[in-house]
């Protein structure tokens, strides 16, 4: 008996088991196996709280499988006074039998949300799909706009900066040209290259204000309107082309021989 007595589980709730037990009181150390045993509990009372809930659920939607499974019968009132009126098991509904043979399946609901919260979430993620396409859409032309733009600029910078240098070309080739015909003061004063200041003689007051008036209306004229000003004075006075780098004998040796009065017309 001793021996049989041994070998059964000890009873966790026995008086024997509990005189066992040393003092469990906070700051006391507890024993191993009593702290094992706890803990096999709380894991077992867990577990069967879990399988419990979880043979619930299953058992709920076994019998709902079923029942929609299920032919309607005589016993259902709708299908009973359907055969009233001449309908029969498997035939189509209407009076020409082009409507529906099997009923509307029943979509179940099994989570927490309102009604209409599943449509409204899609159409919610729709609307921020497509908010986000625009963006990208958007955020694209914006990209590609900045890069036309400084295309653009890059390039305006580029004819800028080639008509300051054939206006340079032509401001050179304009006082060479007049010092050879020995014309000592230039028709207007940017038709030269722009001398030092220190290097110029002192002039009165009044030659001053006639000079910065000049400046102000010469100021008004953009380069391509002082290119094409100058050049035109050198072809007429001087018979000479900057683009060809050329000077002509005379005005019938300059159009028999030059291809225009433009820098597109020589490319």
């Amino acid at each position: 008996m001793s021996n049989a007595g041994e070998e059964e589980e000890d009873d966790y709730m026995s008086d024997n088991f509990i005189n066992s037990l040393k003092d469990v009181r906070p700051g006391i150390p507890v024993p191993r196996s009593v702290k094992a045993s706890y803990q096999k509990e709380e894991r077992q009372k867990e577990s069967n709280i879990k399988n419990r809930q979880k043979s619930l659920k299953e058992v709920e939607k076994e019998r709902r499988d079923t029942v929609l499974n299920e032919a309607l019968s005589n016993e259902n009132k709708g299908f009973a006074l359907l055969q009233k009126m001449g309908y029969k098991k498997g035939q189509a509904l209407g009076k020409q039998g082009h409507g529906i043979v099997e009923p509307i399946p029943l979509n179940i609901k099994t989570g927490r949300s309102g009604i209409g919260h599943e449509e409204m979430t899609k159409r919610k993620a729709e609307e921020n799909l497509e908010s986000y396409r625009r963006k990208v859409f958007m955020r694209k032309q914006a990209e590609e706009q900045a890069a036309d733009d400084f295309r653009s600029r890059l390039r305006s910078k580029k004819e800028e900066q080639k008509l300051e240098g054939d206006l340079r070309r032509s401001q050179k080739a304009c006082l060479h040209l007049d010092e050879q015909k020995s014309i000592s003061c230039p028709r207007e004063p940017w038709y030269w290259p722009a001398t030092d200041p220190q290097e110029d003689d002192v002039e009165t007051d009044e030659d001053d204000v006639e000079t910065d008036e000049d400046e102000v209306k010469y100021e008004e004229l953009s380069t391509l309107d002082k290119l094409q000003i100058l050049t035109s004075y050198l072809r007429e006075k001087h018979f000479y082309c900057i683009w060809c780098g050329t000077s002509y004998h005379d005005e019938e040796d300059m159009i028999s021989n030059c291809p225009g009065n433009t820098s597109e017309d020589h490319d």
